[in-house]
């Protein structure tokens, strides 16, 4: 250790002060420390090892009308002609962090080396500092109005870009890590990126990847309107495309897939045609050492028959084209194409097919960890390829999941074969990760570890929603205004029997009003369990806790916001062997401005569409500063953006697969059941209309059967109910 006596006690001063070494001790320090390296306020090298398992919340498969030659070399498929084996695509919802720890060092890690292992990665992680996550929405007959982000989005935003680029590097680089883990020997990543982020992002990439594993730097190139500025416009994105191991064998480049067409000019080379079906062709020189025309091209047929055995025909049909470029030009999606879905950062299909058919096959397994509007899922699913996408936003999964129906709806017509995919999150098991509950343990040690960590739960969850704690009230847990309030359990539904016990407390105890909080409630019981206690003289409400609770900063700033518990009707009917259900009536309360202080901010002639009081409404600023306002949401179909039915409800129950102590991998049922999608339908761009009714379904014989019907409004949150049916 090359360090004098007055560094060493330079060194020992500082830690105990606890004070921070500076760099350049770094390479005298620690033997095996690169000669470059990018360092920044922040930089650490520990990556999350957190395994939670997954919860899958739905299952899409558009049935098809047949079992047998579309699908057979690909999975089994039922009588119903739903996929029932072989690699299930996935579609996750969360923080991609604890999703890319989860699935490199759980369970699921060994179904994605069963269906081949992770050949390729695309991502187009957010690189625009002043972006964020709003999305645009369509409401009733077209009107638009600004989704604002959750409280979580807001946070992922700052912790991207609150520093600066240290904050932006310190969230990528944990997550390239572990991509780099996952993927393949002989797997790619291409990393899509522009010039506020660019050489940031290669170095990290040159750190993590290794430099010699460095491909391309491609410069997609686009055309879009240019303004007058005092310096070039910009109209080029980068994406950096590496190898996990550039010497490993196999890995995919399907050069011709992206080959462009030979200019006129080469064509022109092509001059003679024998008119025997091999088409147009030039002669060329076979380059033989000692040859007079070596390989030379343009000869003549006089040359061919002078210098027999030292000439070929070169035909153009068997030509694959001009090998790709690294720079690609191709257009973004223009506001009036059936493409644009009007997410901010959605990119175009042709980039990621180019991208796709290049660097993996028929077959192969792929994934976007930043998925946003599905383009890289839905191309994906086109050619072929098995995917995992995800995704923080839930607006982003819903739009997805609307997307990728609509490609297999396509390819069926097509009489294409297609996969079945299933929707997944770290729901309840992330929830008990915050709280500190390993959900990985039996149910005993889980319940014993749950009571320990309930009154630090308990204070989360009433500090979040301004409440009071009270000791001596059991089963109420705290004061807020003239309510009490009961939060439910992290890892469970509140249930109706447990709603209806409440009132019961609550007459007895004469109290009149009682909020109930939960992550999740029993299927049905709004507004039934509302409508009973009002019968008995008890306001009863009943509100959702959001995922917000578990950010402390988002606590302490008393940003966080409770909604209340949508309610679903739904009418089914039944003919012999056959039903249906037909919705009835959807309810919702949410709350995005106020009106009167909006009114207030519009400056005269502008105007904007917000929500207020469970109403999307429409506000006006005259040019004499007159307001008016005008409701949108008339009927309250105007709430629904999709709704789905599974018929079978129930006949399919969950299973969560952990990692044993032998190392080995262990089955556990959760007593949930898996919504398994059989019919929909939904809002599009092109067709704003809503079906209320589903088709007829015809069950095999008869009996008591449960449908299930999943409504999901124009925010993207989903409402379930449940009904019972005999046939």
């Amino acid at each position: 250790m090359a360090l004098t006596d007055q560094e060493k006690e330079q060194i020992k001063a500082m830690i105990d002060r606890g004070e921070k070494l500076p760099a350049r001790y770094k390479s005298l320090l620690f033997a095996d420390a690169p000669e470059v390296e990018l360092v920044w306020q922040g930089k650490t090298s520990e990556v999350t090892s957190v395994v939670l398992p997954f919860q899958s919340i739905e299952q899409i498969d558009e049935p098809r009308q047949e079992t047998g030659k579309p699908v057979d070399h690909l999975f089994a498929a039922d009588r119903r002609g739903r996929q029932s084996g072989g690699w299930t695509n996935k579609l996750i919802w969360g923080d991609n962090k604890l999703v890319l720890s989860s699935l490199k060092n759980g369970p699921l890690r060994q179904e994605i080396e069963a269906a081949g292992g992770l050949k390729l990665i695309y991502i187009d992680p957010p690189f625009d500092v002043g972006a964020d996550f709003s999305v645009n929405l369509e409401v009733g007959d077209g009107e638009i109005l600004t989704k604002e982000p959750s409280v979580i989005e807001e946070l992922a935003y700052r912790d991207t870009w609150g520093r600066g680029t240290d904050s932006y590097l310190s969230m990528m680089y944990e997550r390239l890590k572990l991509m780099h883990g996952l993927l393949t020997e002989d797997g790619s990543i291409y990393v899509h990126c522009d010039w506020r982020v660019n050489s940031a992002v290669r170095l990290a990439m040159d750190e993590i990847f290794r430099p010699e594993n460095f491909l391309n730097e491609v410069v997609w190139c686009y055309k879009e309107r240019e303004r007058t500025l005092d310096f070039y416009n910009p109209k080029h994105d980068a994406i950096y495309f590496y190898a996990k191991n550039r010497a490993a064998r196999g890995r995919p480049f399907n050069w011709s897939s992206a080959a462009s067409e030979y200019s006129i000019v080469t064509r022109g080379k092509f001059k003679f045609d024998d008119d025997d079906g091999k088409g147009p062709y030039q002669i060329r020189g076979r380059n033989l050492q000692g040859s007079p025309i070596r390989a030379a091209d343009g000869l003549s047929r006089t040359d061919e028959a002078k210098y027999p055995g030292l000439t070929y025909r070169d035909y153009l049909a068997q030509r694959e084209g001009v090998a790709p470029r690294d720079w690609w030009e191709i257009s973004i999606i223009n506001k009036a194409s059936e493409e644009r879905l009007y997410y901010p950062t959605q990119k175009p299909q042709q980039l990621v097919e180019r991208i796709l058919a290049v660097s993996s096959n028929e077959g192969d397994l792929v994934a976007d960890f930043f998925c946003g509007s599905g383009t890289t899922l839905a191309v994906a699913e086109k050619l072929g390829r098995k995917w995992i996408g995800c995704d923080l936003g839930r607006f982003a999964i819903h739009t997805t999941r609307k997307r990728l129906i609509g490609v297999q709806r396509e390819l069926k017509a097509a009489g294409k074969p297609y996969r079945s995919f299933e929707i997944l999150n770290l729901g309840k098991y992330e929830r008990q990760y915050f709280v500190g509950i390993d959900p990985t343990l039996p149910e005993a040690q889980r319940r014993v570890q749950a009571l320990q960590r309930e009154e630090h739960y308990l204070t989360l969850i009433l500090t979040a929603y301004q409440a009071e704690r009270l000791f001596q009230m059991p089963p109420f847990h705290g004061k807020k205004g003239a309510a009490l309030v009961v939060v439910g359990p992290v890892d469970a539904p509140v249930t109706q029997s447990q709603v209806r016990e409440l009132v019961e407390e609550c007459r007895r105890k004469k109290i009149a009003k009682v909020d109930v909080l939960g992550f999740e409630f029993e299927m049905g019981l709004v507004p039934v369990a509302q409508d009973e206690a009002r019968g008995k003289g008890i306001s009863l409400s009943l509100k959702y806790i959001p995922k917000d609770v578990f950010d402390r900063r988002a606590v302490e700033r008393g940003q966080v916001k409770f909604y209340d518990v949508a309610y679903v009707e739904l009418k089914p009917a039944v003919e012999k062997l056959k039903a249906q259900v037909r919705l009835t009536d959807f309810g919702v309360f949410y709350r995005q401005d106020d009106l009167d202080s909006l009114g207030e901010t519009l400056k005269p002639g502008g105007g904007k569409v917000t929500v207020a009081n469970g109403q999307v409404v429409k506000m006006i600023k005259d040019k004499q500063g007159v307001v008016t306002r005008e409701v949108l949401t008339k009927k309250w179909t105007d709430w629904i953006d999709y709704w789905a039915v599974d018929f079978h409800f129930g006949s399919r129950p969950e299973v969560m697969r952990v990692r044993s102590q032998d190392g080995g991998e262990t089955e556990m049922p959760t007593g949930n059941f898996i919504f398994e999608n059989e019919w929909q339908s939904f809002r599009t761009r092109k067709d704003r209309k809503l079906e209320l009714a589903s088709g007829w379904h015809e069950y095999d014989k008869p009996g008591r059967y449960k449908i299930a019907v999943k409504v999901i409004d124009i925010f993207g949150n989903d409402t379930t109910k449940v009904v019972e049916v005999k046939v």
